[in-house]
């Protein structure tokens, strides 16, 4: 396959393996997974191993601080507000207070 992309003059993203410096965030989440997680645990079933990693990713995605962000993480999750009836009034500012900033 190599040989004949070079052949026909194209180029691939494909990442050689053991090349870890050619995908750093994958090899990074890779790495954050071994270390805070799999070398920590040890799972009993696939169901287990399913709701702990699923715990995980939760956490590490929507709560863990992330240093390139700013200590903040990366996808936080949402504030749902009650749904309001045509005519109501808007949510309370103080409803807004209880959001916690991280800095």
């Amino acid at each position: 396959m190599c040989d004949w992309i070079d052949a026909v003059g194209a180029k691939t993203a494909f990442i050689e393996p053991g090349s870890p410096w050619e995908n750093g965030y994958c090899e990074s989440f890779n790495s954050k997974l071994r270390d805070e997680l799999l070398n920590g645990e040890i799972f009993y079933s696939l169901a287990e191993a399913r709701a702990v990693i699923e715990a995980w990713r939760v956490h590490y995605n929507t709560v863990r601080p992330h240093s390139s962000l700013g200590y903040r993480p990366p996808a936080p999750e949402a504030v749902h507000w009650p749904s309001r009836r045509r005519g109501s009034a808007p949510p309370q500012a103080s409803a807004l207070a209880r959001i916690p900033v991280m800095h």
